[in-house]
C-alpha cells in the first residue's frame, strides 16, 4: 500500500518528457533576437519579467483559467479566446504553435498584443509584478546577448 502511494506521488512530481523550461538568459537571448528589445517602448527586461511571471520560462506551458474560461499558451500564456485558433485568432496562429520552444510564433503574437491600446498591460502579471519594478535590470544580470 505504501509503495503504491509513493509511486503515485512520484508520478505527480515527474516532469513529462519534452517539457522544456528555458533558462533566464536563454529566454532573454531569444526575445532579443526576436526583436522585442524596446519594442513599442518596452525594454527587454520587461519582456523577461513577463515571461517569468506568466510561465516560469516554460514555453510549452498551457494553463486553464478556471475563473476566466480560457487557456493560456506558451511563454507569455497567450489566451486562446482572443489570439489563437481556439478563439478569435487575432494572431492567425494555431494555439499549439505558441508552445514551440523556438518562440517565433509566440514573439510575433506578443508583438500584436502589445500594439493594442493596453500595451503590456494586457497581461495582469506584468502590471502587478513588472510595470513599476525598480529592479528590472536584474532580469538580464549576467546574460550575454
Amino acid at each position: 500500500m505504501k509503495a503504491s502511494m509513493v509511486l503515485s506521488l512520484i508520478g505527480y512530481l515527474v516532469v513529462p518528457s519534452g517539457a522544456a523550461v528555458l533558462g533566464r538568459c536563454v529566454v532573454a537571448k531569444k526575445l532579443h533576437e526576436g526583436g522585442l528589445s524596446d519594442f513599442e517602448g518596452y525594454s527587454l527586461e520587461n519582456w523577461v519579467c513577463l515571461a517569468y511571471f506568466e510561465s516560469k520560462f516554460n514555453p510549452t506551458a498551457a494553463y486553464d483559467s478556471l475563473s476566466g474560461g480560457y487557456t493560456g499558451y506558451g511563454l507569455f500564456q497567450i489566451r486562446n479566446s482572443d489570439w489563437c485558433d481556439h478563439g478569435k485568432n487575432r494572431c492567425h496562429v494555431s494555439c499549439s504553435a505558441l508552445l514551440n520552444p523556438n518562440l517565433k510564433e509566440t514573439i510575433e503574437c506578443a508583438k500584436k498584443i502589445v500594439k493594442g491600446k493596453r500595451g503590456m498591460g494586457a497581461w495582469t502579471s506584468w502590471t502587478l509584478n513588472c510595470q513599476h519594478s525598480d529592479t528590472l535590470e536584474r532580469w538580464l544580470d549576467g546574460c550575454k546577448l
